[in-house]
C-alpha cells in the first residue's frame, strides 16, 4: 500500500501516540494541526471524525480514528516495519492492546478525573472492576515478557507503553519497578525520540502559525 497519509493531530492529545506509531513505520506523512475549540468541532473536521477529536489518519481513501486502532491499522498496512504480531505474539498483542484501550483507560480516567472507583456493588458493571485490579493486571502483563506481546517490540507497545509513560508522568500509575523499567526500555527507541521532538516543537509554535 502507498504511504499517502494525512495525520490530523494536536500535540496536547493522544496524537502523540499516533505520531510515535507513524515514525515507527518509517513512512512519510502530512500533518494537519487541529486546534481545540471551533476548529475541532467545525463541519469540515466533523466530516472526517464525527466525534470531533484527534488523532485521525487518512490513508488514501481510508479514515481511521481511535488511537489503538490507528496503531493496529498502520502495523498491518506497512508490514515491512515489522510491528504487527506474528505467530505466538498474536494473542498477547490483541489481549493487551484492547485491555489498555478499554478497561485500563476507563480505570485511569475515573482515577484522574473523578478520583474514585465505582461503588463496590456496581464494580461488576464497570468493565474494569476497580482501579487496583486494573493496575495489578497491567503489572502482570508488563512483567511477563520484555515487551507486551513477547520478546519483540510491536505496535501494541506503542499504545500500552504510551499509557504507562503518561500514567507515570501524571501520577495515575504507581511507580512500580516493572512499569518504570518497561517504559525506560521502549522510550529509548529512535522513533519515540523523533516523535517527541516533533510534537514538542509543534506545541511550542504560536497558535495559528
Amino acid at each position: 500500500m502507498t504511504a499517502d497519509i494525512t495525520f490530523y493531530t494536536n500535540p496536547q492529545s493522544r496524537g502523540r501516540i499516533a505520531r510515535w506509531m507513524l515514525e515507527e513505520t518509517g513512512q512519510p506523512y502530512r500533518v494537519e494541526l487541529i486546534e481545540y475549540g471551533a476548529a475541532m468541532k467545525s463541519a469540515e473536521f466533523l466530516a472526517i471524525n464525527p466525534m470531533g477529536k484527534v488523532p485521525v489518519i487518512r490513508h488514501g481513501e481510508h479514515i481511521v480514528t481511535e488511537t489503538a486502532a490507528i496503531c493496529a491499522y498502520l502495523a498491518d498496512a506497512f508490514p515491512q516495519a515489522g510491528l504487527a504480531p506474528t505467530g505466538d505474539e498474536r494473542a498477547n498483542y490483541y489481549r493487551w492492546l484492547f485491555f489498555t484501550a478499554g478497561p485500563l483507560e476507563a480505570a485511569l480516567t475515573n482515577k484522574s478525573i473523578f478520583g474514585s472507583d465505582p461503588a463496590p456493588d456496581k464494580q461488576g458493571m464497570a468493565g474494569y472492576g476497580n482501579y487496583a485490579t486494573a493496575i495489578d493486571v497491567l503489572s502482570h502483563a508488563v512483567k511477563a515478557n520484555p515487551y507486551i506481546a513477547g520478546a519483540r517490540f510491536t505496535a501494541a507497545d506503542v499504545y500500552v507503553g504510551s499509557q504507562v509513560g503518561w500514567g507515570l508522568q501524571f501520577g495515575t500509575i504507581d511507580k512500580r519497578p516493572e512499569f518504570v523499567e518497561y517504559f525506560a526500555r521502549i522510550s529509548e527507541r529512535a522513533a519515540f525520540l523523533r516523535a517527541s521532538e516533533l510534537d514538542n516543537a509543534l506545541a511550542a509554535e504560536p497558535a495559528g502559525s
